[in-house]
């Protein structure tokens, strides 16, 4: 099955400006404390951890909990002096990773 994120960026960033970046992954975050209608146990699927990192140097991270909701969305700000790549990491239980990148357009 395929993995959906959203990423929102602004359509202009000026160089020292901060900007909000927004990004959410579809993801079903079992906390592996409910049980089917069978009775059994569904096993624990959680994101763990997100990474955002600008041309290779981390500049945003946090560690996800049980309590965090479904598809997960995140809301940081960021302030960048040059354009380069950010590259957006999602990591998980039961081997789960996905990655996004985009360009970063500073003038």
């Amino acid at each position: 099955m395929a993995t959906r994120a959203v990423i929102t960026l602004p359509a202009a960033i000026k160089a020292g400006e901060a900007f909000e970046v927004r990004a959410t992954v579809a993801h079903a975050m079992e906390t592996g404390y409910r049980t089917s209608d069978d009775g059994v146990r569904l096993p624990r699927d959680l994101v763990r951890r997100f990474e955002c990192r600008l041309d290779g140097e981390l500049v945003f991270a946090a560690d996800l909990f049980a309590a965090v909701s479904a598809n997960p969305y995140l809301a940081f700000w960021l302030r960048a002096s040059r354009s380069g790549e950010l590259c957006f990491l999602w990591r998980g239980d039961n081997g789960f990773e996905h990655r996004e990148t985009r360009a970063l357009s500073v003038a």
